[in-house]
Order: C-alpha cells, then sequence, then structure tokens
C-alpha cells in the first residue's frame, strides 16, 4: 500500500481535526500540512517547504482565497500537485463545476464527523487512480 503526502484545507476546525485524525488513522495518507484557507495554503507553498504534497484536499466554501481559487491558482504555480474538492453539497452540478475548473474529482463529505473512516478509504480509492497504488 502506498502512503500519498497530503495537505488538508478546510475553516472549520472541528471538521479539520476530524478529517486529519481518520486520515492519519487510516496509515494512507502523511498529511504535509493543514490549513484554514487557501490564503494560508499558497503563503506556505510561497515559502517553499522542505516536502511538498502530491494532492490537496481542499473545501470549497472559505473565508479568503476558497477552494475555486486553490483549483485555478495551482494549475499554473503547481501543476504537479493535484486538487481534489470536498463540501457538504452531493449535487453533480457542484462536482461537474469543480472537474471543469481542474480539480481532479469531488467528494462529498460525510454528514456527520464519526463517519471520516468511509470518507478516507473512498478518497485514498479516488486518487489511487492517478497514483496507480
Amino acid at each position: 500500500m502506498r502512503t500519498l503526502k497530503l495537505a488538508i484545507v478546510e475553516n472549520d476546525e472541528d471538521e479539520r481535526f476530524f478529517m486529519s485524525e481518520a486520515f492519519r488513522a487510516s496509515h494512507e495518507f502523511e498529511i504535509i500540512g493543514e490549513f484554514g484557507n487557501g490564503d494560508q495554503l499558497t503563503e506556505w507553498l510561497q515559502a517553499a517547504p522542505k516536502q511538498l504534497p502530491e494532492l490537496i484536499l481542499s473545501d470549497l466554501n472559505m473565508p479568503g482565497k476558497n477552494g475555486y481559487d486553490i483549483i485555478d491558482e495551482l494549475k499554473t504555480t503547481n501543476p504537479d500537485i493535484l486538487v481534489f474538492a470536498t463540501s457538504t453539497s452531493s449535487v453533480a452540478s457542484t462536482r461537474e463545476k469543480c472537474i471543469r475548473a481542474g480539480a481532479r474529482d469531488f467528494i462529498a463529505k460525510p454528514d456527520i464527523f464519526v463517519a471520516y473512516d468511509s470518507f478516507v478509504s473512498e478518497f485514498y480509492r479516488l486518487a489511487c487512480r492517478y497514483f496507480g497504488c
């Protein structure tokens, strides 16, 4: 099993906590960074960290730079980092908009925090389509 290097961008602190805990518990991901919005992610990337993520999981609706802004920005600044979008919305048009914007894929957040284990498993399957794990 391959471990994927991940950065999480989520403005809700509770959501980010439960999400991160599930990713760490899975041992399928190494969390390289956690950020409250796209501005924080951009600042970190511009500081040239020693290790870059292979993929970024970004919420769509955040103050400052939102998920759509991240998708758009990384297409030119860091095209090798795959961006996956997430939101509480499971409407097909949201996924389609993200894909058209340049996201690799979209995954809906679980309705409750304790359901992040299955979210992480599903996300790993999605990511492995691109990384061959």
